[in-house]
């Protein structure tokens, strides 16, 4: 198992950034983040493919987040720009490290988790 180390929430008010990394202790096939806030269902914020770089974003963060990684690192970052209100959530890094297919949103159960970081964001 990986063991993923989060870092980087805080409070910050509309407008403004955050930069959350997330180190892995050893390789993996892709790096994503998933949020969950109160009322709402867990949403897969982004993702990070090793070998390729390919990354995806959901579309509610698409041109204010970016994920981003240092393979030699086994480190990853989400660096969110442009924070809003509705983007205040617990954020978990998750590493799929079984195969690729591990990596699609459906399969949460294969892929390790980290002990999550609270993003909030005041209007």
């Amino acid at each position: 198992q990986v063991q993923l180390v989060e870092s980087g929430g805080g409070s910050v008010q509309s407008g403004g950034s955050l930069r959350l990394s997330c180190a892995a202790s050893g390789s993996y096939y892709c790096m994503g983040w998933f949020r969950q806030a109160p009322g709402k269902e867990r949403e897969a914020v982004a993702r990070i493919y090793s070998n390729s770089g390919d990354t995806f974003y959901a579309d509610s963060v698409k041109g204010r987040f970016t994920i981003s990684q240092d393979n030699a690192k086994n480190t990853g970052y989400l660096q969110m720009n442009n924070l809003k209100p509705e983007d205040t959530a617990m954020y978990f890094c998750t590493v799929s490290v079984r195969g690729l297919y591990s990596c699609h949103p459906e399969n949460v159960g294969t892929m390790d988790w980290g002990q999550g970081t609270q993003v909030t964001v005041s209007s």
